[in-house]
């Protein structure tokens, strides 16, 4: 019997090489996608006996192209996402788009290119990678809330279509994670507001109740635990010390 494979979208850095990384130890065969084939190349690396494969999530064709040259796949997470910041007044058309193309219409388009494969086999999880940002909403980020709130709609509708066919589709919220994209929030807000560098990492980390940042691992050992749980399906997982209820 062959070992489940499981594509990682984002997984050159943060939360996805985190991921990778679990899976990996937990026996599964693992496929990094990602736009950058240097970060990526660069994971490999680091771990090991993983497959990679350059990819723009948000790109219709581009998606196709990838999923049909890595095979078989039992299990997705949806993890690649960016964050821009920007008053509402301010958020131009291009942002807005951007935003809701990788974080929204690429966990999309990936699910549709793996569903056919898991419905014909009935097996399959689908993990999408969202955000406290799809339970709450957080000034200056609008385009980016709307876009993951999306994500948690499109986790429950699609986890009703599937439920009796053998696939699950949740979703995974972490909170503020130690990651790039929380590095470049603290170099926004040094940046606008002249703080330091401390004093930044101290105000995102006062959003967790127990007053700390998420380690990727903590949210790869929850995206291990639903890719193991056939029972948990339409569900957000918050991965956040409490910041959401």
């Amino acid at each position: 019997m062959r070992p489940l494979h499981a594509v990682v979208t984002g997984g050159g850095s943060g939360i996805g090489a985190a991921v990778a990384r679990r899976l990996l130890a937990d026996g599964l065969r693992v496929t990094l996608m990602g736009r950058s084939l240097e970060r990526l190349l660069a994971q490999q690396a680091a771990l090991g006996d993983v497959a990679v494969q350059a990819c723009d999530v948000a790109d219709e064709d581009g998606v196709t192209d990838a999923f049909a040259a890595v095979g078989e796949v039992d299990v997705l997470v949806n993890n690649a996402g960016q964050v821009e910041t920007a008053p509402l007044a301010r958020t131009s058309v291009e942002l807005w788009q951007r935003m809701l193309g990788v974080n929204l219409t690429g966990s999309f388009l990936c699910s549709r290119a793996v569903l056919p494969g898991m419905l014909a086999r009935r097996h399959g999880r689908i993990v999408n990678i969202a955000s406290t940002a799809a339970l709450k909403g957080y000034a200056y980020v609008a385009a980016y809330c709307a876009a993951k709130h999306g994500v948690l709609g499109l986790t429950r509708a699609l986890a009703l279509e599937v439920a009796a066919m053998g696939v699950t589709v949740n979703a995974v919220c972490p909170g503020y994670t130690e990651t790039d994209i929380v590095a470049a929030a603290v170099d926004n807000i040094v940046a606008k507001t002249g703080r330091t560098a401390e004093q930044a990492r101290a105000e995102l980390a006062r959003a967790n109740p127990q007053g700390r940042f998420i380690q990727p691992e903590e949210v790869a050992g929850t995206v291990a635990w639903l890719v193991g749980n056939a029972a948990v399906n339409g569900q957000a997982i918050a991965v956040c010390g409490g910041e959401t209820s």
